[in-house]
């Protein structure tokens, strides 16, 4: 059975008339959980690296453009030879890509030969176009009179040679398909020009296939989900400004805002919130309706650059952007609806917020403590995002070994070579996916853990401010903010380890959990009974609740911690014990002030996708060398930033209103229900007679 707090955490009158002493917040603490920290730093150092293994053997240029057949990646400067703005993966020899496309071939568009090129080829109109191989050897051409010349020195060859590009063996190839650029790929279309044929036959060319085969070879391998998941993460890469702009100072000018809107309109702000999270979810919602192109003619597309317009080419990126229209269509008939149905309850979450209002006009430190660990947080994401691109891209560019005819002619060596004319492939190192699964981890173990770090301080401040009975007593720290800090960095950060490690746990078993549900359902292997479907539904809900229920736990923990300095799980049962107690108190006065909350949060990180929507619409990011395969992943990634930002800000009156709550019941148990520590201020806000019995007796009885 724990004893009464209130000698431990501030201190009071005791019967005897005596005051005792100890301070506030009890100082002779103990560093708690040290094991945890322990784990926590050895994680820290598995992550370095880790991450050093990603910059060591990745490179981001392998996420968007491909290899050639020596191996090189397009538009690299420091390959050989130098493909500085040849970004353009190009299919020399059409009778390959045809070989590769058939069902039963074991010819693969790997081994294809590809050079780089800085556009696609188009057929002649009047004659036969050429694109010749990178010149060396006798063709005594730099790079940029190769380009120059269109990649044509066809002229220049030698009789062998002109003998052997008519065979489809190089140096030079014919011009026969049209191709457009689909994500920095030639994609050749199944209309061969006539033109180019008859020259071609004239000459004594070889017969070349010309089906849909062709056409469907090469969108078959840009349209892969292994090639879809290397845009999605280049596109993040490459929208580095918007992640800056829309996750970062975005959320940090809006939540600062909204803050000082608390404090001084907190009677409007609720109303303002509800209003403000429709409008915005509609804007969004309407933008996933805009780029999946079920809304104007506005759709993403693949193609790069200028082309015929009458051509039309899908990716597995305006599938996902449907999809997400889809969902974000559920979310907001729901989240409006659910909205309308709170208005009544606004009135009560006005009279709760103007408790976190008043305490931060009375410890004002509390506005701009946030700065620290976004701070904190800015330096880590980006470090992390760094990391993650190369760790995505690690691996060892090989050549690979194949059984099939890719004779091609070596100017170097000055004939046909039959040998080692396999193409090359990035072989990416085993257990590559441990080690992200173990970076992803990192990031959430991290987010978390900086969080749990904030709430413990504001929690410390605020009880500070409660058990000094607000500012009539002088012995409220003055600066409660970096006192607190200053406790938690000394005593506490293992429970912190230990609290966002829990949380972290928790999510990473639901997305196993989830990820071998899809699986089940890709092999055709899920439950077809009702019984079946019931219980697995069940369990996602349950582990749904489960994890609410942690994150609920971990947040009074903290406050606990704050106060009482007790390790991680004594400072939950001691939480816990006091919630069960005091439930119909809290839960009536705080669900609802969680929710504005919430929506608050929610604003803020719709603002910031909104904004990422309007910032990659502009033509940088929707053409030539910045171009993005979607928005989707960005804008996902901007929502999510924004909504940590959101949560390190407005933790400030979470955590306010959670940490007076908890000490006005746990004030109020300890002395008959009546609170002998609660501040002028607080008393001022809550001397309605009816929200005093509702924080003090629960419901009334009928």
């Amino acid at each position: 059975m724990r004893g009464p707090l209130g000698a431990v955490i501030g201190r009071y009158p005791s019967s005897d008339g005596n005051a005792q002493m100890g301070g506030i917040i009890r100082h002779n603490r103990k560093c708690r959980d040290i094991v945890f920290l322990v784990i926590f730093i050895a994680f820290w150092v598995g992550m370095i690296v880790n991450s050093s293994f990603g910059f060591n053997q990745g490179n981001p240029l392998r996420l968007t453009y491909g290899l050639d057949y020596k191996g090189n990646v397009c538009g690299d400067k420091h390959a050989n030879p130098g493909l500085r703005e040849l970004e353009l993966k190009y299919w020399l020899n059409p009778n390959q890509v045809y070989q590769s496309g058939l069902k039963d071939s074991q010819f693969k568009l790997a081994d294809a030969r590809s050079i780089c090129l800085m556009d696609c080829p188009t057929p002649s109109e009047d004659s036969l176009n050429w694109v010749c191989d990178y010149p060396e050897g006798e063709i005594r051409l730099s790079m940029d009179d190769w380009i120059d010349r269109n990649y044509d020195y066809f002229e220049f060859l030698t009789p062998e040679m002109r003998n052997s590009s008519v065979n489809l063996q190089g140096p030079c190839y014919p011009v026969i398909f049209p191709s457009v650029n689909v994500y920095w790929s030639c994609q050749f279309l199944d209309r061969p020009s006539n033109v180019s044929l008859t020259h071609w036959k004239l000459m004594g060319g070889m017969n070349i296939d010309a089906d849909l085969i062709i056409d469907k070879s090469i969108h078959k391998s840009t349209n892969s989900r292994s090639s879809v998941l290397k845009r999605y993460m280049a596109d993040i890469g490459k929208s580095w400004p918007v992640l800056i702009v829309c996750g970062g100072i975005l959320p940090l000018f809006l939540a600062v805002i909204w803050l000082l809107m608390i404090r001084h309109f907190v009677a409007a702000m609720p109303w303002v919130t509800v209003v403000l999270f429709n409008i915005l979810i509609i804007s969004v919602t309407m933008f996933y309706y805009l780029k999946a192109g079920w809304i104007g003619n506005d759709a993403i597309t693949p193609i790069i650059g200028d082309h015929d317009p009458y051509v039309h080419i899908y990716g597995r990126e305006l599938n996902h952007m449907r999809a997400a229209a889809v969902l974000m269509t559920f979310v907001m008939v729901v989240s409006v609806l659910t909205s309308i149905a709170i208005i009544r309850r606004i009135i009560m979450a006005t009279s709760v917020l103007k408790v976190a209002a008043k305490v931060i006009g009375e410890v004002q430190a509390l506005i701009i403590f946030p700065i620290i660990p976004y701070a904190i947080l800015a330096i880590f994401y980006m470090l992390w995002l760094s990391a993650a691109l190369h760790l995505f891209s690690s691996g060892q560019v090989v050549q690979n070994n194949c059984n099939s005819n890719c004779c091609a002619y070596d100017l170097a060596s000055k004939l046909v070579n039959c040998n080692r004319c396999c193409g090359y492939s990035i072989r990416y190192t085993r257990h590559i996916d441990i080690a992200i699964f173990f970076h992803l981890f990192g990031c959430y173990w991290a987010t978390q853990f900086f969080v749990a770090c904030s709430s413990t301080v504001i929690a410390g401040s605020v009880a500070s401010y409660y058990w000094a009975r607000g500012e009539t007593s002088p012995e409220i720290p003055f600066l409660p903010v970096f006192s607190s800090m200053k406790r938690l960095a000394r005593y506490n950060l293992g429970s912190m380890a230990l609290g966002s490690l829990t949380v972290s746990f928790m999510e990473s078993i639901r997305f196993i959990l989830e990820s071998i549900r899809r699986k089940l359902k890709v092999a055709s292997t899920t439950p077809d009974s009702r019984i079946g479907r019931a219980v697995h539904n069940t369990s996602r809900f349950c582990l749904r609740c489960i994890e609410w229920i942690i994150k609920s736990v971990n947040r009074n923990a903290y406050i606990m911690i704050a106060i009482t300095g007790k390790s991680f799980c004594k400072a939950s049962a001691i939480a816990t014990e006091l919630i069960i107690n005091n439930i119909l108190r809290i839960g009536r006065v705080n669900v609802i002030g969680d929710v504005i909350l919430f929506l608050g949060k929610l604003c803020v990180s719709l603002s910031s996708a909104l904004f990422a929507f309007l910032m990659l619409d502009t033509h940088k990011y929707r053409s030539a060398h910045n171009k993005i395969s979607s928005p989707l992943f960005p804008v996902l990634v901007c929502w999510g930033l924004g909504y940590v930002v959101a949560t390190l800000f407005f933790g400030v009156v979470e955590m306010s209103i959670d940490t007076i709550i908890l000490s006005f019941c746990q004030d109020s148990e300890e002395h008959q229900g009546t609170a002998q520590y609660a501040p002028p201020l607080l008393m001022e806000t809550l001397n309605d007679q009816n929200e005093m019995q509702r924080l003090t007796q629960g419901p009334p009885s009928s």
